[in-house]
């Protein structure tokens, strides 16, 4: 697996996304929710909820959970009270776990993914044992189809992006995060949409995960990833491809 070898991608490859439309949905409303709330419902001056809104849609959310979710955010619905919260933990092998979730509860949420990661070979880490492991970076997916490499990174580049990376069928752009805005902005502006565009956490470097060490850590990832509380999982974990996809790697070996 080449790029950031982050958790989102390997998502991608196996498909995980497509199976939990409904634990998708979840996660969005939460996200939609906490935008209204922190800086109003008025998506052409909330950027997150915004970008939450164009996520929603892409996934095909009907706009009347949108619109309902946004209204509970502002507090013209009544709903629940979501709180950001963080937690860090150590996989199999040792990997750094970095976990962003939403909830209404903390004690619930940290007993639950306490129960999930010792029945994984994982434990819970003090605040900031792991974070310093990663760093916050704006990541932007664009299907290849949609453009070329040679307009991408022009627009890119000139509205602030670091760098552009292949991975399989997109290109993935990276930038500060105060830049974010900015080149998601230019893009959309050349007709340059993306696939995802997002504020993630990357492992200042990675970890090679051999064909047993991966299977539990891609089993591990892939259960605090269906957890409703948890909406993003990151890990510092290199995993070839064939490992992800062997029946991807066996055609290409043929």
């Amino acid at each position: 697996m080449s790029g950031h070898s982050k958790w989102s991608t390997i998502k991608r490859k196996k498909g995980a996304q497509d199976a939990k439309r409904g634990k998708i949905f979840t996660k969005l409303i939460k996200e939609i929710q906490v935008a209204a709330k922190m800086s109003g419902g008025d998506e052409s001056a909330n950027p997150r909820l915004r970008s939450a809104i164009q996520v929603a849609r892409v996934a095909n959310m009907p706009s009347a959970n949108i619109e309902k979710a946004i209204k509970k955010g502002t507090g013209e619905l009544e709903g629940v009270n979501y709180e950001e919260v963080s937690y860090e933990a150590y996989g199999p092998g040792g990997i750094a776990i970095y976990m962003e979730a939403m909830t209404d509860n903390k004690k619930r949420t940290v007993s639950e993914i306490r129960h999930l990661l010792t029945k994984h070979d994982g434990h819970l880490a003090t605040n900031g044992s792991v974070a310093w492991m990663f760093e916050k970076k704006g990541i932007i997916m664009v299907d290849k189809s949609s453009t070329n490499e040679d307009d991408l990174l022009m627009v890119a580049i000139e509205a602030g992006a670091n760098d552009i990376l292949e991975e399989d069928d997109i290109y993935e752009v990276d930038m500060e995060p105060s830049a974010f805005d900015d080149v998601k902005n230019a893009l959309e502006s050349s007709n340059i949409q993306p696939l995802e565009a997002a504020i993630q956490m990357i492992p200042k470097n990675v970890v090679k995960a051999d064909e047993k060490l991966a299977s539990k850590i891609l089993n591990l990832m892939e259960v605090l990833e269906d957890h409703d509380d948890i909406q993003n999982v990151y890990t510092n974990v290199d995993i070839d491809e064939e490992i992800i996809n062997p029946a991807k790697a066996g055609q290409e070996n043929t």
